[in-house]
């Protein structure tokens, strides 16, 4: 591939340092999910934060006792999490292989799991976990969605974390443990994995660590060496402000795709408020090859040389909003490596992919719908390559 463009429930808690988890099947995975592949070369490797999701209902009460200001993000230390898990204890709760990147790289690979217009994708992460406990629960569970986790777990790291505490009201208070997801070394693992891969997909939020940084740097530097297209996920406007020169180092000279929704492309452009998702998608354009701007349910953009095209929202009557950036990226990706060259027909793909996320709970595509899609997608590619000009 060449530069350029032409829920498992679990419950758990913590006793005695230790990890127990129950698990009570929602959906059945993938069965080849003891089987670690290792291809010749990966059609997607993602680098990102692996961090462990924990979710679960509180009420006002519980978070008064612990002394948590309702709807916010904190950052928290190892004796403060386990404080708060520790008191969760008997309630029920989640917990999930976290992250936005995660939640891309599942639903790619679903959506490649079965052989529909080629063989099955080989989809794969990179990051840090601990050798904890969670660190090996986190690579299991990804295993079992058919996404290799390549890096080896830290001696004596402790993985990342994220508790969700949702009050009867839908408001959410975030706690995130950084633990060792906030280190990436560049080693040679990390670089033979690059080197084999098609498409290399960075998470934005790691631009919050400055070590992390020169890894990131470094991971592009062998993307484009070895013929692969480099990707790079907004995450976050504040992200964005902070690191601003950073990403726009990387941006301009690595990126072949940049995924934002519409307050992350402004961000990127420093617009203000008022100007259109669709002037900001046509002003990255200029310096990325290929641009994705979301804009919720009014639809989305593909910025491409200075144009943007207009994709309409796929009907759904949505259910839970959260993760619909992640599930549309994953639909371009998925585009992109069977070769669609439509640019309408990819936005409408992703567009897709995420209205089947909104309508649902729950932030992972499911096997199914995943299937559906591809399925839909092969027969359309199909019915195309059979048109004969008139």
């Amino acid at each position: 591939m060449t530069r350029g463009f032409g829920s498992r429930k679990v419950g758990a808690r913590c006793r005695s340092g230790g990890f127990d988890v129950d698990e009570d099947d929602e959906e059945e995975e993938e069965g080849d999910a003891g089987r670690e592949l290792v291809p010749e070369r990966w059609d997607a490797v993602g680098l990102g934060q692996a961090m462990v999701d924990f979710s679960g209902m509180v009420d006002d009460e519980f978070l008064e006792r612990l002394g948590l200001e309702k709807g916010t993000r904190k950052v928290v230390n190892h004796e403060e999490r386990g404080r708060v898990l520790q008191a969760m204890d008997g309630c029920s709760y989640k917990a999930a292989a976290g992250g936005s990147l995660s939640n891309t790289l599942v639903a790619l690979a679903r959506l490649g799991g079965k052989p529909c217009g080629g063989a099955p994708l080989n989809v794969a992460m990179t990051g840090s976990i601990g050798s904890d406990p969670l660190g090996g629960f986190y690579r299991s569970k990804l295993r079992r969605a058919n996404v290799s986790f390549l890096s080896e777990a830290v001696k004596d790291g402790t993985t990342g974390t994220v508790i969700v505490l949702t009050t009867p009201d839908a408001q959410r208070t975030m706690l995130s443990y950084q633990g060792t997801s906030s280190v990436v070394n560049y080693d040679a693992c990390l670089a033979s994995v690059v080197a084999k891969s098609k498409i290399l997909i960075v998470e934005g939020y790691l631009f919050e660590f400055p070590d992390t940084i020169k890894s990131i740097a470094k991971a592009c530097q062998d993307a484009h060496k070895n013929g692969a297209l480099v990707a790079v996920t907004a995450s976050d406007v504040s992200c964005i402000e902070r690191h601003y020169d950073d990403f726009w180092e990387i941006i301009e000279n690595y990126a072949d795709i940049v995924f934002a929704n519409s307050a992350e492309a402004r961000a990127f452009c420093d617009y203000s408020s008022d100007e259109s998702p669709m002037s900001a998608a046509r002003y990255l354009s200029h310096f990325v090859p290929l641009i994705s701007v979301t804009d919720g349910p009014r639809g989305s953009y593909i910025g491409i040389k200075g144009e943007a095209v207009y994709i309409p929202p796929s009907p759904c009557v949505p259910v839970d909003t959260c993760g619909a950036g992640d599930a549309y990226a994953s639909g371009i990706l998925y585009g992109i490596l069977r070769g669609l060259a439509d640019l309408k027909g990819m936005g409408d793909l992703a567009a897709r992919v995420a209205a089947v996320v909104v309508g649902q709970q729950g932030t992972r595509l499911r096997v199914q719908d995943a299937a559906n899609v591809a399925q839909s997608l092969a027969r359309q590619m199909e019915n195309s390559a059979m048109e004969v000009p008139t």
